[in-house]
Order: C-alpha cells, then sequence, then structure tokens
C-alpha cells in the first residue's frame, strides 16, 4: 500500500462567471499583466477562473518537472517545452495555462514568430497538470479530458496526494497507474522518462 501525502481540503478556485459580458484578448491580457501573482484561466464557458500562488513544495515540484520535460525537449529537438505561466487558447475558446507542455516544433512554425509573443492560438501535443492543495480531483480530470477532446495527443496528471498518475490519450479510456518509479512519453514523447516519485 502506498504512502499518500498529507493534503488540505482542497479549495476551490475562485470562479467569476463573466457570461454575457465579452472579455476581449486585450482585456483577459490586462487581468493577467495586472495581477501577476495569480495564474488566469478562461474557460469554454466565459467563466474566469482566478488560481493563488503556488505553495514551497508545489512550487519545488513544478521546478523539477519542467526541468525533466525541458532537458528532453532541448535534447529531442523537434519541439518545445512550456512552464505554467505560458497561456494556450484551445480551439473551444478555451484559455488555459498547463503545468507543462509541449509543442511539436511543425505546428509552432504555422503561427507567425511576433504572434508567438502572446497566447499560442493551439492545444499543445503534450501537456501535465499537477494537483496541488487548492485543486479538487474532479476540476483538474475535466481540465484533463478538455485537453483531450482540444488535440492534445497525450496529458498525464499527476497526483502526489493520492501518488497517482492518470493517463489521457485520444480515443482510448484513462488509465491509472497507483504509484509508479517512472512515467514513459512513448510514442508522441520518444525517450522522454518522468522520474514521478522524485516529484512526490
Amino acid at each position: 500500500m502506498s504512502q499518500t501525502s498529507a493534503m488540505p481540503e482542497p479549495r476551490e478556485p475562485f470562479k467569476l462567471n463573466v457570461r454575457g459580458v465579452i472579455v476581449t484578448d486585450e482585456q483577459f491580457d490586462r487581468l493577467c499583466r495586472e495581477n501577476p501573482e495569480l495564474r488566469l484561466e478562461l474557460t469554454a464557458q466565459k467563466e474566469l477562473v482566478i488560481m493563488p500562488p503556488t505553495g514551497y513544495e508545489t512550487g519545488r515540484r513544478n521546478m523539477r518537472l519542467g526541468r525533466y520535460l525541458d532537458e528532453w525537449a532541448e535534447a529531442d529537438g523537434t519541439g518545445t517545452a512550456t512552464d505554467s505561466s505560458t497561456l494556450f487558447v484551445l480551439p473551444n475558446g478555451a484559455k488555459r495555462s498547463p503545468d507543462a507542455a509541449w509543442v511539436r516544433q511543425e505546428r509552432e512554425n504555422t503561427i507567425p514568430k511576433d504572434q508567438r509573443e502572446g497566447p499560442l492560438p493551439l492545444c499543445p501535443d503534450f501537456v501535465i497538470e499537477l494537483r496541488s492543495p487548492t485543486d479538487r480531483l474532479i476540476d483538474v480530470q475535466e481540465k484533463m479530458q478538455e485537453y483531450r477532446d482540444n488535440g492534445a495527443l497525450l496529458g498525464l496528471l499527476l497526483d502526489p496526494f493520492e501518488r497517482r498518475v492518470d493517463i489521457y490519450r485520444p480515443g482510448r479510456p484513462v488509465e491509472v497507474l497507483d504509484d509508479p518509479e517512472t512515467v514513459g512519453g512513448d510514442p508522441v514523447l520518444p525517450g522522454f522518462v518522468l522520474p514521478v516519485r522524485k516529484l512526490w
């Protein structure tokens, strides 16, 4: 039986319903710039999601997670890795910031370079969400489904509190791994191996 980390009662991120109010890209960008301590997302239903800054342990895990993915991406050379502050505009209109993501070079190249300074208008090929104490599991699972529905080829939901990994692939049921030592990215990310237990 795997040992789990103590987790406080999840606090649902604050959602501001802006249905009926048009939030332009410029307004959303301004909100993000003027509130750099917050992570802001906009759902496909036009709910503004306000997430608090991460705690120490989540920040440590995020840093390590990003390093593993970026080192693989640099060595592989076929795409670009991004961190948790990177915003993507999904085909359904949602504006999301996965904890880590990777985009194939040929898809990145379809976006003019000057437009890449802003949110990238596509769904990443690979996404990782790392559950934090503020996340309800159902909310993060729904976000992972959204990535898959919008074109992600592989998604990992890492839950350090239950020590489990949910794997999302198109057209397949979610695969749940209990306390794996590692998780591989083949065939989407050939040779990428995430040492999951080092994140717990």
